[in-house]
């Protein structure tokens, strides 16, 4: 197969953030695993999954499905899908551009100049806020970025309280492009 193929026919999942674990798993046809399996250096020179993290993974999705614990999970997913949506539609107020979807809780913010990335960082992290930061070469020059990611443990004065300070830090920069061309 070719990597065409692969990114046509398989899926590649991860059990990183969303799962609290490691590794993940590819779903595709038999011909494109057995290929891999004899091909990739991943395959052949690394550990399997440890049995701790595949039962930690297996009792997420457990808990997720309702088989476990009641409707924890819907809750919690309920919860997270709210908060994400929230926040999104928040920062969006505020004139910031955003990428990625609804109900997606990585939210990427585009700061675009790169040499607002530290500034950003250093006034988030100033106010209490926790936020990744991405520039160059992970993304080209002009979309640098910060990530936010929300949790369904925030409660609504989390996020309030973190939109106020956004919304401050946003506008001494100059990033609230939405509203003018001039952030």
């Amino acid at each position: 197969p070719t990597s065409a193929s692969l990114l046509l026919s398989g899926t590649l999942p991860t059990f990183g953030k969303s799962f609290g674990g490691m590794g993940g798993y590819i779903a595709a046809d038999k011909s494109v695993i057995d290929y891999l399996r004899i091909s990739c250096s991943g395959s052949m020179y690394h550990n399997a999954m440890s049995p701790i993290v595949c039962q930690q993974v297996i009792t997420a999705f457990q808990i997720i499905m309702g088989t476990k614990c009641g409707n924890v999970g819907k809750q919690k997913l309920d919860a997270l899908r709210d908060n994400s949506n929230y926040f999104r539609r928040e920062l969006e107020k505020i004139g910031l551009h955003t990428y990625g979807d609804y109900d997606s809780p990585i939210i990427p913010v585009l700061l675009y100049n790169p040499t607002k990335i530290l500034a950003f960082s250093r006034e988030c992290y100033k106010r209490g806020l926790a936020v990744v930061v991405v520039g160059f070469p992970a993304t080209s020059v002009v979309l640098s970025r910060s990530r936010f990611c929300v949790s369904a443990g925030h409660t609504r004065a989390d996020l309030e309280a973190a939109i106020k300070d956004i919304a401050e830090i946003a506008k001494t920069l100059k990033l609230r492009y939405a509203v003018s061309s001039f952030g």
